[in-house]
Parts: C-alpha cells; sequence; structure tokens
C-alpha cells in the first residue's frame, strides 16, 4: 500500500498564504492561482486561466521534438480550442484559441484525441449541417494547420479516440442506423486528408428496420480502447462493457458483456461512461457519469472494477467507495451539494507516450466532489487517499444548460509522463497538481 504520510490541507487564510508563495516564485507568465481551493494530499502547482475562457473540457497532451509540452483543451462554452505550453507547470503559457465558426446554435466543440502528429478534433451535439470531426496537423505544436474533415450521418460526434496507426473510432452516426445513441464508427485515417468510413460497431437494434428496446435503448458514449496487439477493443457502450475482436475492422464481432444497467443509473449514452483497460492486470475500471442533481432523482452512480481474464464473460470485482466531504463543510454529503455528484473522467489515451502509465494510483474527477485519488494496488479494495476540490466562483458566468450549477465542478484528468496532473473545472480554468503519494 501507498505512503499516506504527507498530506496538504489548505483553506481560507492557509490557500492565500499558500498561494502568494507559488506566485513569488514563478514568472510574470502565470496567471494568479484563484483562492479557496481545498485540498488533501495533492499540491497546487500551477495554474491557467485560459484567457478568460473558463469551461475547458476534455484534455490532450503533446511531448514536442524542442522537449515543449503542450496541453489542448476543447470548450464547453466557447466554440473552439485553447493551447496552453506546460513545459514549466509552474507558469503555464497561453498560446492561443482555436476558433471555430458553426452556422447553428448549441454546436459543442468539447472533445478532442490525439496521437503524435495528428489531433482529431469533435463537433458535437446533433449538428445538421457541421461535420463531425476535424483531423489537425500539430507538428507544429502551436499552429494547428486543418487537413480534412468527415460527416457521416447527421449529427455530430462526441469522445472519440485514436490510439495511433491506421484507425480512429468515433462516437458518432453511421448512416443506415437509426440515430439513436451513437454507434461505433472505424475511420481509416491513414491519409488523413482523406479519411474513410471503414466499419460500424453497434448493438441490437440501432440499425434502420430494427427494434430499439422500450426501455435502457443502446448508446455509445466512448471512447474506445483497442487492446496492445490491436486485436480487441473494450469499451462502454450502454447498457454494457463490451469486448470486441476488431481483427477484421469491417466485421467487428461481440466477444462477451457485462450488464451494467439495470440496475445501475440510466441516463441515455453516458449511463456506461468510461472504461479504462489495465491490460496489464487484466481488469477494467468502468464508471457512469453523473446527469442528475441529487441522489434522489436516478438509479445509483458507480465507479467499479472489472474482472476481464476471460474477455467473454467479463466480472464485475468490486465498487469505488464514494468520496466524502471535507470537515466543516456545510453539506454532510455530496448528494446535498448543487450540482451532480458522481464519477466522470479518469486519465485516458494510455496510448499516447506523453500521458504517464497507470500505476497504483486512479485519478477521477467526481463533479461537485472534484478530483479524487485512489490507491488500487489491491485491486479488490481501492481506498481513497487524497482529494482536491476547486473554488467555487462568487459571480459565475451563468452558463446555461446542465453546466449551470452556482457550484463549481471538475469535469476532466489527465497526467503527463514527468508526474504533473492537470484537472479542469467550469468556473477558473486548469489548475497543475501534483501527488507527492503517487504511485
Amino acid at each position: 500500500m501507498m505512503s499516506f504520510r504527507t498530506h496538504l490541507l489548505s483553506t481560507g487564510a492557509g490557500a492565500f498564504a499558500l498561494t502568494a508563495a507559488l506566485l513569488a516564485s514563478v514568472s510574470t507568465r502565470a496567471d494568479p492561482i484563484p483562492p479557496g481551493w481545498q485540498a488533501q494530499g495533492f499540491e497546487v502547482v500551477g495554474f491557467t486561466g485560459l484567457n478568460g475562457k473558463p469551461g475547458a473540457f476534455k484534455l490532450g497532451l503533446k511531448h514536442a521534438k524542442n522537449d515543449h509540452w503542450y496541453l489542448y483543451a476543447g470548450h464547453s462554452f466557447d466554440q473552439g480550442w485553447s493551447i496552453v505550453d506546460v513545459t514549466d507547470p509552474k507558469a503555464p503559457r497561453y498560446v492561443k484559441f482555436v476558433p471555430y465558426e458553426s452556422s447553428e446554435k448549441g454546436v459543442l466543440t468539447a472533445q478532442l484525441t490525439l496521437h503524435d502528429d495528428l489531433l482529431i478534433t469533435a463537433i458535437d451535439k446533433e449538428s445538421k449541417v457541421d461535420p463531425a470531426i476535424l483531423i489537425w496537423d500539430i507538428s507544429d505544436p502551436e499552429n494547428p494547420k486543418k487537413l480534412s474533415s468527415w460527416k457521416g450521418a447527421a449529427g455530430g460526434s462526441h469522445r472519440n479516440s485514436y490510439p495511433g496507426g491506421k484507425y480512429a473510432y468515433l462516437s458518432t452516426f453511421a448512416e443506415g442506423y437509426q440515430g439513436r445513441g451513437h454507434e461505433v464508427v472505424i475511420l481509416d485515417v491513414s491519409d488523413p486528408k482523406a479519411p474513410k468510413q471503414v466499419g460500424v460497431i453497434a448493438q441490437p437494434g440501432q440499425k434502420k428496420g430494427e427494434t430499439l428496446p422500450k426501455d435502457h435503448a443502446p448508446g455509445f458514449h466512448g471512447p474506445v480502447n483497442v487492446s496492445p496487439d490491436g486485436k480487441m477493443a473494450t469499451f462502454g457502450f450502454t447498457p454494457d462493457v463490451v469486448n470486441v475482436d476488431i481483427t477484421d475492422p469491417a466485421n467487428p464481432k461481440f466477444i462477451g458483456k457485462l450488464t451494467m444497467t439495470p440496475p445501475f443509473m440510466y441516463a441515455g449514452n453516458q449511463s456506461v461512461h468510461t472504461v479504462l483497460p489495465l491490460w496489464d492486470r487484466k481488469i477494467l475500471f468502468a464508471s457512469s457519469e453523473a446527469s442528475k442533481w441529487g441522489c434522489d432523482k436516478d438509479g445509483m452512480n458507480w465507479a467499479a472494477f472489472i474482472d476481464n481474464k476471460d474477455p467473454a464473460q467479463p466480472r464485475l470485482m468490486t465498487l469505488f467507495p464514494k468520496p466524502k466531504p471535507p470537515a466543516g463543510a456545510p453539506y454532510r454529503n455530496f448528494c446535498y451539494k448543487e450540482g451532480r455528484f458522481g464519477p466522470h473522467n479518469t486519465v485516458m489515451e494510455q496510448h499516447n507516450p506523453a500521458v504517464h502509465p497507470i500505476g497504483n494510483s486512479l485519478y477521477v474527477t467526481w463533479f461537485n466532489a472534484g478530483l479524487r485519488a485512489f490507491d488500487i494496488s489491491d485491486p479488490y479494495q481501492p481506498e481513497e487517499y487524497a482529494w482536491f476540490l476547486p473554488p467555487d466562483d462568487p459571480h459565475p458566468k451563468g452558463h446555461g444548460g446542465p453546466h449551470a450549477a452556482p457550484t463549481n465542478w471538475t469535469e476532466d484528468v489527465t497526467q503527463d509522463s514527468r508526474g504533473y496532473i492537470y484537472a479542469d473545472d467550469d468556473h477558473f480554468g486548469i489548475w497543475i497538481l501534483r501527488d507527492p503519494n503517487g504511485k
């Protein structure tokens, strides 16, 4: 088990004091660290306010040939993508915002995936005329060059994945399907200027002419994870966690599944939100995504480990403990705090050499419970040992929709191979953290 001897608890005046000390040691390029955050076990290293554009969402990392480190961020409230130079994590440098102009309202640019010099950004939210993705050359990390786009059926795409090589895996709508819940489209990007669809993975009922279930309709949130030998894809595909044979990408075949809903919560595609294989241990981390505010309006949100030694018969191993509020919090449980409470994202994109491989520490964003760190050295008994809560903004920007909570929450997390952790929130920007007990 990892040591828990180093803990840091900062709130109120303590947060102001530590902020002042940190700011004194960094260059004037650094954005001030907003006061009022709370943490136990995490150290706050740096912060970027994204040039006044809060609401960063999916994060991607690139370690460039000049030994510079770059963080790419999709946005929930602004249409476009941010680039931040994080070579010095104490003084992240905001490079630029790459705008996207849509002819339609409500189009999101929150999701992205990258490997080597290829970046794929998603155009989301039921767009009728926009493409589903844009493909970029990021060999010059600060100046992405758009190579192409791909549309498929109308409706956009969501949490896509590009693990390098010939194929990308899209959470989108395919021609010939009902347009209810995303399918997996396997896209050949070997010529990134001319991507082409190769195959589709769909649940029974999704094709036109088939009958969708009346309850718990299928849908794919994403992303797909490809095994090291390239033969199997593992991912969440509501209502299941699935293993799929992709030896022939034009004719994928289901190997096995574990149904998660019911009994757990159902909220469309996000019911089985994240699946992260730990290939060396033959286990999967999997979780839902919290949907409704409070804990009394939907089935239970969950995070779990799944035994995947036999891909034909995945087996539930254990559920993760629910985070508890810090001492003195004005609510006895995060269920009573405004906003969503439940797991969201963990450190994905394990194919990317810039991303830290999963060891015995697992970092999970938990919406209004911030970022949580778990010791997973015993997969039958994961234990929380650290947490970080961003401050609430006394003057929130008033964004609508599901992000309208007056209290702040944490959306995405990634970790670079140097060990620095990046977590974004809805009110301020991106926080750069360090876990002195991480393994």
